[in-house]
């Protein structure tokens, strides 16, 4: 799958595919991205900035690239609807479409709270029931991508995290592919600021729940790919390509 590369490189890079291959920005989808791709310059929230039993934490928290950005934390978006069994998921998890994207007041709330599993660094955020709820992030303005570590896992592809833009549409979606605590990452192949907010909601048959910590994100500029195997397998395609061009002008 390809990934965003550094600074301003990945966005030529990304931008030159996207021409090769004859696709527009508005065609682009989201990009798994793995533990590392973001910078140092990128924005963390660990979650130890307030106290442990803060409900629906918010942050003003200024950045490097994208100005003072809100961060609102709440179980759902205005559109989505939780089921009434344990845990506690999403029945429906598409947000209204057509209008600005925002948390339902309504919804069960997150807090931070502290979590005793192998791996966790409480102070760490939960849905409501306490590690059985959904979590749904939003920005006051579009990043480019954004990473959270989630866990503790106890079955595989049971937990969804889904991006949205500002008009609620879904722009995409991952499972977690481990059990224990994985790192989830998610941006746009373009390199453009459009994810305007995430939820994360269990999907199957998850018995222990899980939380979030450190939530990151950023612009286009604050994402990498820590990989050089990314590198090499994206230049040696692009490498194909112009060589298959420089062929075809040859009289």
């Amino acid at each position: 799958m390809m990934r965003l590369i550094t600074h301003g490189v990945q966005i030529a890079v990304i931008g030159l595919v996207c021409c090769v291959l004859g696709v527009s920005q508005s065609d682009a989808a989201l990009v798994d991205l793995g533990p590392g791709s973001f910078t140092p310059q990128a924005t963390v929230i660990t979650f130890s900035e307030v106290p442990v039993g803060t409900v629906n934490p918010v942050y003003n928290l200024p950045t490097a690239s994208l100005g003072t950005v809100t961060v609102s934390f709440g179980g759902f978006f205005i559109g989505q609807a939780a089921g009434g069994g344990f845990p506690v998921t999403l029945v429906d998890h598409t947000p209204t479409v057509g209008q600005p994207l925002a948390l339902d007041p309504a919804a069960p709330t997150t807090s931070t709270v502290n979590d005793g599993a192998p791996g966790a660094t409480s102070p760490v955020l939960s849905g409501t029931p306490t590690f059985n709820g959904p979590i749904s992030v939003l920005f006051s303005a579009p990043v480019a991508g954004v990473g959270l570590k989630g866990g503790f896992f106890d079955a595989l592809h049971a937990t969804t995290i889904e991006a949205y833009d500002s008009n609620g549409n879904v722009l995409g979606s991952i499972t977690n592919s481990v059990t224990g605590f994985e790192f989830f990452g998610l941006a746009d192949s373009t390199g453009a600021s459009v994810i305007k907010g995430i939820s994360f909601f269990i999907t199957g048959n998850e018995p222990a729940g899980f939380e979030i910590d450190n939530l990151t994100f950023g612009a286009a500029t604050e994402i990498r790919v820590p990989e050089p195997s990314t590198w090499l397998m994206l230049g040696g395609g692009l490498g194909g390509l112009f060589a298959f061009y420089k062929r075809r002008r040859r009289p």
